[in-house]
């Protein structure tokens, strides 16, 4: 009996290790098949516990969850000639693990794959419209249509594309510099047209108080005069009243702003007593 026990101590380690490469355990988030001599079994295993024949059989197992694709940027041509550049991304998954196995059998291969189909699809598209309607207006149609067309065509390789989308676009950097130069050159050209029209503004506004200045001085000339003219037929009419009240009077009074006058530069005079211009002091 001890001479068994070994040996007994043996076979069950040798079952349970059979047991443990028989039995396998796919989770939820999961789809298998199972491999045996290279190829695949016709049967997709879903989550739970399956069995397979030990040493010949291997467990493939693949992702049942909808995926990622960060695709890379590229140029595609509008249908008005304009080259953009589009930054895209896809979400996809793997409907059929047997077909996608047999056709591309990775993930990194079947990303290839989506890449190209993709990024031809979304060309094909954008040529299709125009630099606007790609970047607002028909944008989301685009996208159906590529997603669309696209997923008929993965289905050959077990794989949906649930949807495909556009990041960001851009131009390319030689489109950029020349729209930055024509956005320079309209700047430029629309500074231009306002400084223009700022000296144009000026001058009329230079123009119009010129001459308002020249009619508010002719006018105050005109009333000038006319005061003037008025003070000086009272100052006649007044010296002629009183030059007829007063004869003497007005000629003593004239005859003493006579004097006043040839003699405030200090000057000397000759007269004699009887000159008539001493007349007012006699």
């Amino acid at each position: 009996m001890e001479k068994r026990f070994p040996f007994l101590i043996g076979l069950i380690i040798i079952l349970v290790l059979i047991g443990s490469q028989s039995i396998f355990i796919v989770n939820q988030t999961e789809k298998a098949l199972v491999i045996q001599l290279g190829d695949p079994v016709d049967k997709v295993f879903g989550p739970g516990l399956h069995f397979k024949i030990p040493l010949i059989q291997t467990v493939v197992r693949f992702d049942a969850r909808v995926l990622d694709y960060e695709a890379r940027a590229a140029e595609a041509l509008t249908s008005d000639k304009k080259a953009i550049v589009l930054d895209n991304y896809a979400r996809w998954r793997i409907i059929d693990p047997l077909q996608f196995y047999r056709s591309v059998r990775t993930i990194p291969g079947a990303q290839a794959r989506l890449d190209d189909v993709v990024y031809s699809q979304l060309r094909a598209q954008v040529g299709r419209h125009s630099l606007t309607e790609v970047v607002s207006s028909k944008r989301s149609g685009i996208m159906a249509d590529v997603t669309r067309r696209a997923s008929d065509i993965m289905k050959e390789y077990g794989i949906e594309v649930v949807d495909v989308r556009i990041k960001r676009t851009d131009l390319p950097a030689e489109n950029q510099r020349a729209i930055f130069g024509r956005m320079r050159a309209e700047r430029e050209r629309q500074a231009k047209q306002y400084r223009s029209e700022g000296v144009e503004e000026a001058t009329k506004l230079r123009s119009e108080a010129d001459r308002e200045r020249a009619v508010i001085l002719a006018e105050a000339n005109r009333r000038s005069s006319v005061i003037r003219g008025e003070g000086d037929a009272t100052a006649a009419r007044v010296f002629a009243e009183a030059f007829s009240r007063a004869p003497d009077f007005y000629k003593f009074q004239r005859g003493l702003e006579a004097l006043k006058k040839s003699f405030e530069q200090n000057s000397r005079i000759v007269i004699t007593n009887d000159d008539p211009f001493l007349a007012p002091i006699r």
